[in-house]
């Protein structure tokens, strides 16, 4: 197996177009997952989560934010879009101590990986974990 260089991964980068800063960050696969929200948006604006299944097709969820919400009213309109987005039978999803949102896998739901695609928000922190 032949390794390839950093050089040769930033110039083929460069040459596509590819930028790494907007790639997501991929986590090890867990049925038990947290959004933290903290503060407030500065301004109106979207953030974008992806569940990727294990063996399953990915789904983007999209929410829309308007400017000056706190973080506990984030977590639910993140909540109450990935519940409308995922359904009930294969996952629960709900709000925790006010300002996190718990997305858990049921029954023989594949393990999954959460992570936050991109986000047009300012001011507000956005923190995703396995638990």
């Amino acid at each position: 197996m032949r390794l390839v260089s950093s050089r040769t991964v930033l110039a083929v980068a460069a040459l596509t177009g590819i930028s790494f800063l907007a790639m997501p960050a991929y986590a090890k696969p867990s049925g038990n997952w947290r959004i933290s929200f903290n503060h407030q948006t500065d301004n109106d604006g979207t953030v974008v989560f992806r569940i990727a299944p294990v063996g399953g097709t990915p789904i983007d969820i999209e929410v829309k934010v308007p400017a000056r919400t706190t973080e506990n009213a984030v977590a639910d309109l993140v909540s109450d879009s990935i519940k409308a987005t995922l359904g009930s039978e294969g996952y629960r999803v709900g709000v925790d101590d006010g300002e996190d949102v718990v997305v858990k896998k049921r029954g023989k739901t594949p393990k999954f990986e959460l992570t936050m695609v991109s986000t047009s928000l300012t001011g507000l922190e956005i923190l995703v974990k396995h638990n």
